[in-house]
């Protein structure tokens, strides 16, 4: 790619396309242990899948479904082609919902009794990211590295069709926060639902979506969440008003910003308002909107696969509006 900077805090302006400056001379850095997503998930290796998983077919044909090892491979692709001058890290792999089953032979044993080779598995749902960790920033002494990844969930097509029907794929790239493993994804660095028939058209729209994503833009933005803080009452207000949200009707719901984290979520980020170690509330009680930002992240590690971007999409654009009502003093429910 061509014209590499990196973004100068001290700009005023930002300049359209511009991207950030890869730094050469960072030691090699390895794909964390640290779950970026925990909830019911396993760590897998990329051999594993490719090797010992089952591929689910469409029932009517018995065609294969583009397969979880195909969506990594083709987005390392993309990657490779995009950022092939960067250290690019290996993929981070989590699975949940397990399929079991077993080969025709092994019908009639108890399940105790299966040998190794007389089983057969594959994993219903599916994430994965694609750590680029020459290219970041710093924003409040968080290092944060250029990621691309993806969710498969197999539950959401209709495998009992033919080859041919829409399969379902999430697409994104962001930033990954190294304190805490954080995703950093907002709604221009994300395809929530895409579509395809084919290995061909997923790499082609993977290719459109990491190439007119701006990094510099997402940082840019993400950065003036440090210049806003809520006051202890201010962020008690919230808690308690994020709460009541899931029992509004759908009438109030229209005018109020959605919150898509759950109870358990929600009682999370009060816990760690107080206790965690990298984003809790100062001693005056006062915390500002990106640590808020970044309690909500860290939340949303314990949502299921399939609702994860779409959760964490949703923590930014609510901590963005929270932004907007103290930097123009407009209301907001949330903080009334």
């Amino acid at each position: 790619m061509e014209n590499l900077k990196l973004l100068n805090h001290s700009e005023s302006e930002y300049i359209e396309h511009e991207l950030l400056l890869p730094i050469t001379n960072l030691p090699v850095e390895v794909s964390t242990d640290n779950p970026f997503i925990q909830a019911n998930t396993t760590q897998i290796p990329f051999s594993e899948l490719n090797e010992q998983h089952i591929i689910p077919v469409f029932i009517k044909d018995n065609e294969p479904v583009i397969s979880c090892h195909d969506f990594i491979s083709v987005t390392s692709d993309v990657v490779q082609d995009i950022y092939g001058h960067e250290t690019i890290l290996s993929p981070n792999i989590r699975v949940s919902h397990p399929i079991k089953g077993r080969v025709p032979e092994a019908r009639n044993k108890p399940a105790n009794e299966l040998l190794e080779h007389e089983k057969t598995l594959y994993y219903e749902r599916m994430a994965f990211i694609i750590e680029i960790p020459t290219i970041y920033d710093v924003i409040d002494g968080n290092k944060l590295s250029l990621t691309v990844g993806g969710v498969k969930s197999y539950h959401l097509d209709n495998l009992n069709s033919k080859k041919g029907s829409d399969e379902h794929f999430k697409v994104f790239i962001g930033f990954k926060n190294q304190v805490c493993t954080n995703l950093c994804v907002w709604s221009d660095g994300l395809y929530a639902d895409l579509k395809v028939t084919s290995i061909g058209q997923l790499k082609a729209l993977i290719r459109t979506l990491l190439e007119k994503y701006n990094p510099n833009f997402h940082l840019r933005q993400m950065e003036l969440l440090t210049k806003y803080h809520l006051t202890e009452h201010q962020f008690a207000t919230l808690i308690g008003r994020c709460r009541m949200y899931q029992h509004l009707s759908y009438s109030m719901k229209k005018d109020v910003i959605p919150m898509l984290l759950g109870d358990s979520q929600i009682g999370m980020i009060c816990k760690d308002y107080y206790r965690d170690s990298s984003f809790c509330k100062n001693e005056d009680g006062t915390i500002n909107l990106w640590k808020l930002y970044n309690l909500f992240t860290g939340a949303n590690k314990s949502t299921y696969i399939d609702s994860f971007l779409d959760r964490g999409v949703n923590a930014y654009h609510f901590i963005e509006q929270l932004r907007f009502a103290l930097q123009n003093q407009t209301n907001n429910w949330y903080l009334n």
